[in-house]
């Protein structure tokens, strides 16, 4: 029932933005600020206007014996076309690359939200951490994001 799915997931939001401030403004005090929530157990990333969605991604989490880090952090960089490094070996962009297309990194060194060549996994808890999603909402979420605003993992 990906409805009732989708339904937990903006009340659970929502009530995180009831339980804490109101309304959180950004620099112009006019424009509320954007941010990410990410519930782990329903694997649902949601973007935040304020206290508007304004939008939802399915995604995939860290496994059991490499969890994804509850918290609030920071995007600390974007990256296009990013390369993935393993044992010191570059993998180039590119259909083999494990990050996709988009690299989201976040003030929490080593994790960060990216696409994924894998897009199967989506739903699932199988990363070493990271937030996967696919390459077409990952390159959607990059455009809409930027390097100081917040991200939050929950595990709820």
């Amino acid at each position: 029932m990906a409805n009732s799915k989708f339904t937990q997931s903006i009340c659970i939001a929502l009530w995180l933005t009831a339980a804490g401030p109101k309304l959180v403004y950004g620099a112009d005090a006019h424009t509320p600020a954007r941010r990410i929530v990410i519930s782990l157990p329903q694997r649902r990333l949601m973007l935040f206007e304020g206290e508007s969605i304004v939008t939802t991604y399915d995604v995939a989490v860290g496994k059991p014996s490499t969890p994804s880090p509850v918290g609030r952090w920071e995007i600390a960089n974007r990256i296009d076309q990013p390369t993935w490094y393993r044992h010191g070996n570059p993998v180039t962009p590119g259909p083999h690359n494990p990050l996709g297309t988009r690299w989201i990194g976040l003030s929490k060194s080593g994790y960060g939200i990216h696409g994924t060549n894998e897009p199967d996994s989506i739903g699932k808890a199988v990363s070493h951490g990271c937030i996967r999603m696919r390459n077409r909402d990952v390159e959607e979420l990059f455009a809409l994001v930027e390097p100081g605003m917040t991200v939050e993992l929950i595990n709820f």
